[in-house]
């Protein structure tokens, strides 16, 4: 302590090294986190999303953990009773890859990133309930994940079915498009494939309505995140049109009769010249068996895999395509068209087939244009009708129907019901809603994760894993190698079972689930982990759920959150919640990037642009709470920001100066009366900086309670320290002026105690109180301090700013109209104008508008 004279002069300097392990220590030996869950008034659930246990952090990964620590801190001094549990997403291709590199087991490379991101976070100051410590890849824990499976597949939720999917060779695994970027694998760079295989499906389509509808009431949620949900679930109404097939002039079979498409824009129909498939489309292969277009075909379907779904669907990236020989009926004018395969058709979107019609859509036009195919008309303005062969694009607004049979004059729009209602009348169509979403795709060829609990009978077809032989654990005895193939089938103890119906020899299910599975659902979990007796607590869970904050970046805004939506709805359909939705609010923070020493750019840090920032040296260097204050002073939390090493020099000295005053005040402070004056009996200095005290309080907790912006906090927090230093207090101040600058001192340390919690775990100790800063409460507003005898206007002249104004708080329009004409600077800027307008902002401005 600051009393110690053996000591005293160490502690003039701020000796955040030997603070900083002291109080994270009493952090956790008094479980200052540990949240009793069986009180619920007034409980707030603050949850960062589902790390996974990659190894070392940098301080980019920092911002999520030290933002989620802030909050939890603020809201424990507002009295909150705060649950902040953490656990593992550790399941994953990367502890794989690493064991076919190294030969270190994933469970063992796991373990062993766990406890390196535990020391890290905990040198971070950054706090949690550990007692409720999860880690997916536990049996503990994959045996409900496995139990939630069974559920799900009794229910018809989860399926199974044979699908064209992007396949690494490298990895040897599937990847979901977002894992493929320009072709190839995002980790380790290979040419992606498309591979068919028989993969296992939940049907997250049945839950498409209410995933979409139910985004309107999440009102504490970022509208973009909205946004790309819905755009991802991407619903949209029109008709599904069958195309009948002609048949092969060879008289061959063929596998089906038609060919359906979905189309929002039947009303161009007529101008319909040809259709084109996906290269993906499931019976394309046997639609061209044996015909001599049918090496062209596939050829194009090999090349066609190299390209991402980005480069085929943009409208600036050409077109190609190749006919089949195969042709097709229009049913509304019986007109036979020919069939082709095009690059921009994908499977994601209606049937893998599209009604091609040039003249009313940009990508139609630049196909038939290439290819020289026909251009048809069917939907003019209302006072022309446009010529294919003048035509530069294609016409894609609204007009009249024309060369479109019966519906001909008709407005396009009009004829769009009309149309469909031919179709079901006539057989060949129906009006129908079309989701973007796909069910999702859980299937892993991958050692390292959750095995999906079926068996393979030849006597009993596929047979669900019984209850009470969960968790179907992974084998240790299995050879991890890129063969194509899940390393659990080299495993003979775990693949060869016995069938639980009948008895006879079985084989186990060798795909394991998506890690995706796995975090959809942790965060109930948490509020019964260890619980061998089952998956939720329901009683539990809908006393404390949905998640009050939840926290992450932002490019889970998507899967992620879509899928934790559909777990928390079909577990509620299985009787298991009472609520429909998991978050009600979400925090999505901005990258941290850094420039590249070599091309001097701005990059998101990652090892591979060799941009990375360890917290390790920086904590050593300057303590923990530096790293922090700078990670939430760099910018809105929200935005991208730039990290700078030299910049983390000036939270080091904020602190240090912190430090100091309370050293070089100490004796003062400590002598300070505990009673403040009354506001009246202030002294014009010492008003002012109580009322900055208040108005401090005032604007930081506006800030934590809304949008979370640290960074005008943090800055609060320093002007504030800059008017107590203003009040110049020395031994022989008034009694009045110290109570006051120890109020703005006790302040500061509460304010800031979120941020910097170490500093201000020692500095209000050492001002004489014996409890912790979080157990303080949090700052109380006095209204009465914000309120000021005068007041400052900005003076404009025609919207620009060119003085300033000092008025009575109270004084009438009339009277500050008059300061303002009185003021030297209205009468330089308005010198051989007329005035013709004042303008009165109370509080904030005048303006004079002089011309």
């Amino acid at each position: 302590m600051f009393r110690n004279e053996e000591t005293k002069e160490v502690k003039a300097k701020y000796p955040f090294s030997e603070i900083e392990p002291r109080w994270q220590k009493f952090w956790n030996d008094e479980k200052m986190f540990h949240a009793d869950l069986e009180r619920t008034e007034d409980k707030y659930y603050c949850l960062m999303m589902f790390p996974y246990p990659s190894g070392r952090l940098h301080v980019g990964h920092g911002r999520n953990y030290i933002i989620g620590d802030a909050v939890a801190r603020y809201k424990k001094m507002r009295g909150f009773n705060v649950f902040t549990p953490m656990g593992w997403d550790a399941f994953g291709l990367p502890a794989e890859n690493a064991a076919i590199k190294t030969g270190v087991a994933p469970r063992d490379n796991t373990m062993n990133n766990i406890e390196v991101m535990k020391r890290q976070l905990d040198s971070w100051g950054c706090c949690y309930d550990w007692d409720r410590e999860l880690a997916s890849c536990e049996p503990e824990y994959y045996r409900w994940t496995q139990w939630i499976f069974l559920r799900l597949y009794e229910r018809g939720l989860a399926y199974k079915a044979r699908a064209n999917v992007n396949w690494c060779p490298s990895c040897a695994t599937v990847l979901a498009n977002e894992q493929v970027v320009e072709g190839r694998c995002e980790r380790c760079e290979s040419a992606v494939e498309q591979k068919a295989l028989s993969q296992w499906f939940f049907k997250i389509t049945d839950y498409a309505d209410r995933l979409l509808e139910d985004l309107d009431e999440l009102e504490g949620w970022p509208e973009r995140v909205k946004t790309m949900q819905r755009n991802w679930i991407g619903r949209s109404e029109g008709a599904r049109i069958e195309f009948p097939l002609v048949a092969r002039e060879d008289g061959g079979n063929d596998p089906c009769g038609s060919v359906p498409c979905f189309t929002t824009r039947v009303d161009t129909i007529y101008g319909c010249t040809y259709m084109v498939l996906a290269p993906e489309y499931p019976d394309l292969d046997r639609l061209i068996d044996g015909l001599p277009e049918a090496d062209d075909v596939r050829a194009f379907v090999n090349d066609t895999r190299k390209l991402s779904a980005i480069d085929r669907t943009s409208e600036e990236v050409e077109k190609n395509g190749v006919f089949t020989g195969r042709y097709v009926v229009n049913p509304y004018n019986e007109e036979r068209i020919p069939l082709w395969v095009g690059d921009y058709v994908l499977m994601e979107y209606g049937t893998g087939a599209v009604m091609a019609v040039p003249a009313h859509d940009t990508r139609d036009w630049a196909f038939a244009r290439k290819y020289d195919l026909p251009v048809r008309v069917s939907i003019r303005p209302e006072d022309e009708t446009p010529d294919p062969g003048s035509m530069d694009d294609a016409y894609t607004g609204d007009g009249v129907c024309v060369e479109s049979g019966p519906f001909s004059g008709m407005d396009n729009r009009e004829a769009i019901p009309a149309m469909i209602r031919h179709a079901e009348s006539h057989g060949f169509g129906r009006g129908t809603i079309h989701y973007r979403l796909r069910d999702w795709l859980i299937s892993r060829q991958r050692y390292w994760g959750a095995p999906i609990p079926v068996i393979y009978c030849d006597a009993c077809g596929t047979v669900p894993v019984p209850d009470d032989q969960l968790p179907v654990r992974l084998p240790e005895d299995v050879e991890f190698r890129p063969a194509g193939e899940s390393p659990l089938e080299t495993s003979d103890t775990f693949m060869n079972v016995t069938c639980p119906r009948c008895g006879r020899s079985a084989r186990r299910e060798s795909d394991t689930m998506d890690t995706f599975v796995d975090s959809s659902w942790y965060f109930l979990r948490y509020l019964n982990a260890g619980d061998a007796e089952k998956a939720v607590d329901t009683e539990r869970c809908n006393q404390w759920l949905p998640v009050d904050q939840y926290i992450g970046g932002i490019e889970h805004a998507i899967l992620h959150l879509m899928y934790a939506r559909f777990f928390t709805k079909a577990l509620g359909d299985l009787g298991l919640l009472d609520f429909d939705e998991p978050f009600a609010h979400l925090f999505t923070q901005g990258m941290i990037c850094r420039k590249n020493e070599v091309d001097g750019k701005l990059y998101k840090m990652s090892k591979s642009k060799g941009n990375v920032v360890s917290p390790d040296e920086l904590i050593r260097r300057y303590g923990a709470d530096t790293v922090r204050l700078y990670t939430l002073f760099i910018g809105p939390p929200e935005k991208e920001a730039e990290w700078r090493d030299d910049a983390v020099e000036g939270a080091f000295r904020f602190l240090n100066r912190l430090w100091r005053r309370v050293y070089d005040h100490h004796d003062l402070l400590d002598s300070s009366p505990a009673d403040l004056p009354a506001l009246d009996a202030m002294e014009e200095p010492e008003r002012n900086l109580y009322r900055k005290v208040h108005e401090t309080i005032e604007r930081i907790t506006r800030d934590l309670d809304g949008a979370f912006h640290f960074n005008t906090a943090v800055a609060q927090v320093m002007e504030l320290m800059n008017a107590a230093d203003d009040l110049k207090i020395a031994p022989d101040s008034t009694d009045s002026a110290k109570a006051v600058y120890r109020h703005a001192i006790e302040n500061v340390i509460l304010l800031i105690s979120p941020f910097a919690p170490h500093i201000a775990e020692e500095l209000w100790r050492e001002l004489g109180h014996g409890e912790s800063v979080l157990t303080a409460q949090w700052p109380a507003l006095d209204r009465e301090a914000l309120k000021r005898d005068r007041i400052q206007l900005a003076l404009q002249v025609n919207g620009k700013v060119r003085g300033q104004l000092e008025v009575d708080a109270d004084a009438p329009r009339e009277t500050i109209e008059q300061v303002a004409m009185d003021h030297p600077q209205t009468a330089r800027w308005t010198e051989g104008k007329t005035v013709r307008k004042v303008i009165v902002v109370p509080g904030r401005l005048v303006n004079i508008a002089a011309s």
